[in-house]
């Protein structure tokens, strides 16, 4: 049932999706655009076919709305969505554990902290494309992976459980913080509160650069152990009888995870369940083995994230809803459906 279409076929179903939503929510905001008016400006963009096609009907403005505008926020979404459903794939492999997300070690909190001291110091500077909140929140997404991992470490070995309990106490220590700081500062608690729920809205194709940089490197690292983690998620024991070096793989899977965790977290806020729950819907479809596992998770925490962003902006226009909410109202049902499930299956 699981591998009832090829691979290719699954990937390609996928692709062609993802395209679709791209053109679908170039289209979709205030400026009334026609999903043909998208497309030709998209193709525009192609140097050989500039030269082919006539948009001469197409105003200006529309086309600096769909190419500064929209396609900044829609790359953004698609490298935070893809990235974080990757990362939720390897931890919960990693950890052996189905609950396991991309926030489990603290590092969304810790970048939390960093934007929220960030907010109310009022400082402005800019670095690589990256506003004050963003540099803030990278290093603190920074400090916290190094802390966590110096805590968890003994004699150069990593313990799973150790990992996950300094996670966890770091997380609630890091917010305990954040709410100190909020209470000590409640005229600018709004601003704290809603960069904590998640946002493409501040989106640039500096940023883009940014996080495109960490992602397209981490993805692709993170696929080069795909088998290593296939073993490891059967047990260490019989991994490392199969000849695979455990401590070097859970060194590189964690650290290669944070960065890109902190990465997503400094450009957009701290959007959660997407790595909780694409890695088990793509399972349904296709299995555990992480070589087709991490590809399709990537395109399909993608497809989520496009479709859950357009919805943000014009569910409750002209205002805008935070796209961690709307990915929170998708993510519980379908996890509190999955604790069932399990239950059932014993």
């Amino acid at each position: 049932m699981k591998k009832k279409f090829s691979f290719p076929i699954q990937i390609t179903v996928f692709f062609i999706l993802l395209l679709f939503l791209i053109l679908l929510s170039a289209s979709i905001g205030s400026a009334d655009l026609s999903i043909k008016d998208s497309l030709l400006i998209l193709l525009s963009r192609i140097p050989f076919l500039r030269s082919y096609l006539d948009i001469s009907q197409i105003s200006d403005v529309y086309e600096t709305i769909v190419w500064k505008v929209r396609m900044p926020r829609i790359f953004l979404s698609v490298l935070t969505g893809g990235s974080l459903a990757v990362v939720g794939a390897c931890f919960q492999g990693l950890f052996r554990n189905p609950l396991a997300d991309p926030h489990i070690l603290g590092i969304s909190s810790g970048a939390a902290l960093g934007a929220t001291f960030a907010i109310l110091s009022g400082i402005q500077i800019s670095f690589l494309g990256l506003g004050v909140i963003g540099i803030f929140a990278f290093i603190g997404a920074l400090i916290t992976i190094l802390f966590v991992y110096q805590i968890s470490c003994t004699n150069h070995q990593i313990s799973i459980t150790s990992l996950l309990l300094t996670g966890t106490a770091i997380n609630s220590m890091l917010s305990a913080l954040i709410s100190l700081l909020m209470s000590l500062n409640r005229d600018k608690i709004e601003k704290v509160y809603l960069w904590t729920l998640g946002s493409f809205s501040s989106a640039t194709w500096s940023k883009v650069q940014f996080l495109f940089l960490f992602s397209i490197l981490g993805i692709c690292i993170l696929c080069l152990f795909s088998k290593a983690l296939d073993m490891i998620s059967l047990g260490e024991e019989t991994a490392q009888s199969l000849g695979v070096d455990t401590k070097m793989v859970k060194k590189i899977v964690i650290v290669i995870s944070s960065l890109l965790v902190g990465a997503c977290v400094c450009v957009s806020g701290i959007i959660g369940f997407v790595g909780l729950i694409i890695p088990h819907c793509i399972r349904i479809i296709r299995g555990s083995s992480h070589r087709f596992l991490l590809p399709l998770c990537a395109i399909a925490g993608a497809i989520f994230m496009l479709i859950c962003d357009p919805l943000a902006r014009t569910i409750a226009s002209p205002s805008e809803i935070p796209v961690g909410v709307i990915t929170s109202i998708f993510g519980a049902p379908y996890f509190i459906f999955l604790l069932k499930y399990n239950k059932r299956k014993g």
